[in-house]
């Protein structure tokens, strides 16, 4: 087996744009051994000082609003009119049985994933909170520093998801399908909030007049609601990607959200205010981790399930007792 390049190796050639160095750097990035966490960390101080010009995309929506359909011609559109380079992170539902995950993204969007200023990875949410994968805000900043212009982050559906996603991204795109006017109150209203701009997809043939009508119900919508980024009114913009029509407006929207964000100094405080709450992730997984790992802690963890579940001890002093036998540990 060949010995692996040193991270000061993989770095430069991860900055230099090679795409096998980026997934290479993914794999790492992504691996739960303790010496592969240590390298990752070197390798994202060192591609620090090359990321943060992307724009960081978050693309939502509820099952047939026509996700991937969205990306595939939103991520052509940027590189064929506005000579970009795209990146897409997908994250795929993992099954919450066998553990498995689907992982067909590329084949979700053939024609996106044949273009080689595409850069399109799938990775399984497994049980991280949101359903946002472990590691995508680590997988983001190697994007940037490889030189994609916008990196695209598909959730897994209308929910908690978006919550988390927000966290690391600067302007969410909500994709609504036609008819979706009459399921709005199915949507979160956290969920509408967190939309900069909204997308109403397929908005032709016989779905254009239900199409119009979803895009008239989601501005009077988010008339009510309190705005996301103070100064920034959403764009609701009607879509058809079997016309072509709808997809520059959109790639308008979002140029103009991130002007918007940066003259302002927005952009700014939020990427700081995520970044702190990274941290603050980063510090809570490694505390469980050890937690998990102390053999007093997981036996007292036991014990406390096992009381609880009898109904003798309350979660609240089980939980108690169970901190109190960590500390001494």
């Amino acid at each position: 087996m060949p010995e692996a390049p040193s991270v000061e190796t993989l770095a430069a050639r991860l900055v230099e744009g090679d795409r096998r160095a980026l997934a290479r750097a993914i794999t790492l990035v992504e691996s739960t051994r303790p010496d592969h966490r240590t390298r990752a960390a070197a390798l994202l101080d060192a591609v620090l000082p090359h990321t943060g010009t992307s724009i960081r995309l978050g693309v939502s929506g509820p099952p047939g609003a026509g996700k991937s359909t969205f990306l595939q011609a939103y991520g052509l559109h940027q590189i064929e009119a506005r000579g970009q380079r795209v990146a897409v992170l997908a994250v795929d539902p993992s099954s919450t049985q066998s553990g498995g995950s689907i992982l067909g993204d590329k084949t979700r969007m053939p024609r996106l994933a044949a273009r080689p200023e595409a850069f399109i990875r799938p990775s399984p949410a497994g049980d991280s909170l949101g359903g946002l994968a472990r590691r995508t805000r680590e997988v983001l900043l190697l994007c940037e520093a490889a030189g994609f212009d916008q990196v695209m982050v598909e959730t897994v559906g209308v929910g908690q998801s978006e919550t988390a996603v927000a966290g690391i991204i600067d302007t969410m795109v909500l994709l609504l399908p036609p008819g979706a006017g009459d399921d709005l109150q199915g949507i979160k209203r956290g969920v509408m909030e967190l939309a900069d701009v909204v997308v109403v997809t397929k908005a032709d043939g016989n779905l254009a007049p239900a199409a119009r009508m979803a895009a008239a119900d989601a501005r009077q919508g988010l008339a009510l609601l309190r705005r996301r980024h103070p100064g920034w009114d959403p764009a609701v913009v009607l879509t058809s990607a079997l016309e072509g029509r709808g997809i520059e407006e959109v790639a308008d929207a979002v140029a103009a959200h991130h002007d918007h964000m940066t003259t302002s100094g927005q952009l700014a405080v939020l990427r700081r205010q995520q970044d702190l709450q990274w941290l603050h992730d980063q510090v809570v997984e490694g505390l469980l981790a050890a937690f998990r790992a102390d053999p007093a802690s997981a036996a007292a963890l036991d014990q406390a399930a096992q009381s609880v579940r009898a109904g003798t001890r309350s979660p609240t002093r089980a939980a108690q007792d169970v901190l109190r036998t960590a500390q001494r540990s």
